[in-house]
């Protein structure tokens, strides 16, 4: 399969599960809408797909969603099967990717040390007649 081909099936993926989360379709209660799709790797035979699953949560109720999609795995897989028009549905399984929280404690380290310089008042040595040369 060509790259591209599979590229646009991965798209595809993301797409499709996306709306099934943010529409509410997927019922398990673990299941919310701050989970977020990040990354998807299908094999070249469409046999597997791999999704990268993160959110502005704490780990444990992010693995909890996790769990939840991979529940409700099956329910998904005949979804896209209807949507794709594959002779293949990749087998689904979801992972846990840390990326939106590591960006956020990025971002709030990053304000942190620009409010620290801003305390702290940068005084030159004062210019003296040696200085000018």
């Amino acid at each position: 399969m060509s790259s591209i081909r599979q590229t646009r099936v991965e798209k595809l993926i993301l797409q499709i599960v996306s709306g099934y989360i943010m529409r509410g379709e997927i019922k398990d209660p673990r299941v919310g809408s701050l989970l977020t799709l990040v990354s998807c790797k299908v094999s070249k035979d469409l046999a597997y797909a791999e999704i990268g699953v993160s959110g502005y949560m704490d780990q444990q109720h992010l693995q909890k969603g996790v769990d939840g999609l991979n529940h409700a795995a099956g329910f998904i897989q005949s979804g896209l099967g209807r949507e794709l028009k594959t002779r293949n549905t990749p087998k689904l399984r979801f992972t846990v990717e840390a990326g939106i929280q590591e960006g956020f404690e990025l971002t709030k380290k990053l304000e942190s040390l620009v409010s620290h310089d801003e305390d702290e008042e940068f005084q030159a040595p004062p210019a003296g007649p040696d200085s000018t040369q």
